[in-house]
């Protein structure tokens, strides 16, 4: 039965009784997958593939290799710059007036990239799965001239048919601009008339850029008078070199693939678990997101901000309005990127950028050592030679984007800076300074507020409502039909003590790092704290990172002796029963703020009693766990000269 006798295969999409064309845009996970449904949903006899013969060998092998992506080269020859006859201008050709031809070496060689969401690609795999015969029908080209334009996001496929979105894009495809183009849509047409001869059903992968005028061209031979191929010149194939099977350098991947490494690898597991995957190019950023949720804490420990399900899905809103801005129905990674450092900061968007460019391959981790690295448009060969490269599946054009972030220093750089530490040069970073000085504000008004609760009482309405109504005892005493007030008299003395307790019961071994620092202006508190070693975490040179687990403040700021060294306070036994004793030691008042997760038990009220001083507990859980773990984290600078450029180093986590 012939696709004329069929329903399944559109009028649109059909040259001929036996021809099938499906446009398809390259490296799209989205078309890729409507060619395996093609190709599942109708029986063919051949697949046609946009590719010259000499390609043949060297693809099915790759193709064999897949999972494992890789790379076909088809070196130039150098010869073929000596037909006077050959096609011009070349777009590769020096534009400086001088009329002298660039080397050879520097001429741009043709490449296939054998990617697992190519659709050329998916169609060779499957009729290879299948027993279907191909057949490369491609012109010989020796100087590939790629022909690409900018196309609508692939992912319209997925809501729409093919001969649907084929048609919305036909007005907008211009005739080919090249010789060379037009001869290879000739050429395949040519090709076309043959395979219809030998086979019933024959299935045309190509680029929906070329398929009107493979058509044309195939209906033009079809109308000639001789009613065959030879009505029309067939063009010559140029003298070309066997291509080149090359493995790939993990890291490059991103050069090679149309999707993103990560996505990409998501439709291969889901092809191995026989798990559905229409919707992976969506939900495979979901999944990027929560995979560099769990790298980013793993790295940072208890340094990490927490990455809440509503910080993600602000940052899933945020990729949405940024692909719409940019006409996009699916993010690019810039976009992705871009949103992580806004809504999440630089160290989360490295991770997701990182992750991005991950391809699981389960055959292998590491590069062989024939394996070639990739760049833009380029690629360094086993023996070190750099080549430039043009795509033979050539999806739409690519523009790439600079997106600055932190990067993290490596260890010979981290050794080097803990070498050059001066131990007796030390100071803090002013913003943070200004963030735990506000933060510390607010723990004593909180604080304050609850020492007036603790003395509030009621008394019934007369001709004030006095500090507002206690709704409590107005419904107790409901049946004497009075409203109750709340009496809340002003709090005595001064709170200018403060201690905060992060993390409790604190492990020593943790916190090794001990110290009091005095305030270097009068709105700057007398400082002590523990925390973790900030030479263990260098960020730049001079500048450590440490993590609170505790503090004490005393505000105004007083001098006192360093509370690790203070005799006086050897009777304690933790580092959190140090600072409450410190703090009740050198405060003037009565009250000492405490914030901690727990109320403060029998044991540190003791403690407080035996300085005649009350703790007035303050809940940690009253306050958001991202602003409390932004805070716990402080910079150490060594010496205040590093302040000109510890902006450059110190970004948010």
């Amino acid at each position: 039965m012939t696709f004329s006798q069929s329903n399944r295969i559109p009028e649109l999409l059909r040259i001929g009784e036996r021809i099938a064309i499906l446009p398809i845009v390259h490296g799209s996970g989205q078309f890729a997958l409507t060619v395996r449904r093609w190709m599942l949903e109708e029986s063919f006899d051949c697949v046609a593939v946009p590719l010259p013969e000499s390609f043949r060998v060297a693809v099915e092998d790759a193709v064999l290799d897949l999972p494992t992506p890789s790379i076909v080269i088809q070196p130039a020859v150098s010869s073929f710059e000596s037909d006077a006859e050959s096609w011009a201008p070349k777009p590769w050709e020096a534009e400086d007036g001088d009329g002298d031809d660039e080397d050879d070496d520097t001429l741009p060689v043709s490449y296939v990239p054998i990617d697992p969401c190519q659709g050329v690609i998916m169609a060779i795999r499957a009729a290879m799965g299948e027993h279907v015969p191909r057949e490369f029908i491609d012109l010989e080209t020796n100087h590939f001239i790629p022909y690409a334009t900018v196309m609508p996001d692939p992912f319209a496929v997925r809501h729409v048919s093919p001969e649907r979105f084929a048609a919305a894009v036909l007005p907008s495809i211009t005739r080919p601009p090249d010789q060379q183009t037009r001869d290879r849509m000739v050429h395949m047409a040519i090709r076309l008339t043959e395979l219809e001869k030998r086979y019933e059903k024959v299935l045309l992968v190509t680029s929906v850029l070329d398929w009107p005028w493979i058509r044309e061209a195939y209906w033009h031979l079809r109308n000639s008078d001789n009613h065959s191929a030879a009505a029309i010149a067939k063009p010559e194939h140029d003298e070309v070199t066997p291509p080149v099977h090359y493995p790939v350098a993990p890291r490059t991947l991103m050069f090679l693939l149309g999707e993103l490494p990560y996505i990409t690898s998501l439709y291969e597991r889901a092809r191995a678990e026989i798990e559905d995957d229409d919707d992976l190019q969506i939900d495979g950023v979901k999944e990027l997101l929560l995979a560099a949720r769990d790298s980013y804490t793993k790295e940072l420990g208890s340094r990490a901000r927490r990455v809440t399900p509503l910080l993600l899905s602000k940052c899933l809103q945020y990729i949405r309005n940024l692909s719409l801005i940019h006409r996009r129905m699916t993010p690019d990674l810039i976009t992705i990127v871009t949103a992580a450092k806004q809504v999440l900061g630089d160290q989360f968007a490295l991770h997701v950028a990182e992750l991005a460019n991950q391809y699981h391959d389960p055959k292998s981790e590491t590069a062989p050592a024939t394996s070639v690295t990739l760049g833009i448009d380029q690629a360094r060969l086993p023996d070190g030679d750099v080549l430039p490269l043009v795509s033979r599946l050539p999806g739409p054009p690519i523009s790439w984007c600079t997106l600055q972030l932190q990067r993290r220093p490596n260890d010979t750089e981290r050794d080097r800076w803990k070498y050059k530490w001066n131990p007796y040069s030390q100071c803090s970073y002013p913003p943070e300074d200004d963030l735990i000085e506000a933060f510390r504000t607010r723990v004593i008004d909180r604080a304050r507020s609850n020492i007036g609760n603790d003395l509030a009482r009621t008394e019934k309405f007369t001709t004030s409502v006095k500090d507002g109504i206690d709704i409590r005892d107005t419904l107790r005493h409901w049946y004497e039909r009075q409203i109750y007030v709340k009496v809340i008299p002003p709090s005595r003395g001064m709170l200018d003590a403060c201690v905060m307790l992060f993390d409790s019961p604190a492990d020593p071994r943790d916190y090794p790092w001990r110290t009091t620092w005095f305030a270097e202006h009068k709105t700057e508190s007398t400082l002590a704290l523990f925390a973790t070693n900030y030479q263990e975490e260098m960020v730049g040179p001079g500048i450590g990172m440490s993590v609170y687990g505790g503090a004490m403040f005393l505000y105004p700021p007083v001098v006192i002796p360093d509370v690790w060294q203070d005799r006086r306070l050897d009777y304690t036994e933790t580092l959190e029963e140090r600072l409450i004793a410190a703090a009740c030691l050198h405060s003037r008042g009565r009250e000492i703020a405490l914030l901690s997760s727990l109320p403060p038990g029998s044991g540190w009220k003791r403690l407080a009693r035996r300085h005649k001083k009350h703790l007035v507990h303050v809940p940690l859980t009253s306050f958001s766990d991202e602003q409390v773990q932004r805070l716990r984290m402080v910079h150490v600078l060594n010496g205040s000269e590093v302040r000109s450029y510890a902006e450059d180093f110190i970004r948010r986590v």
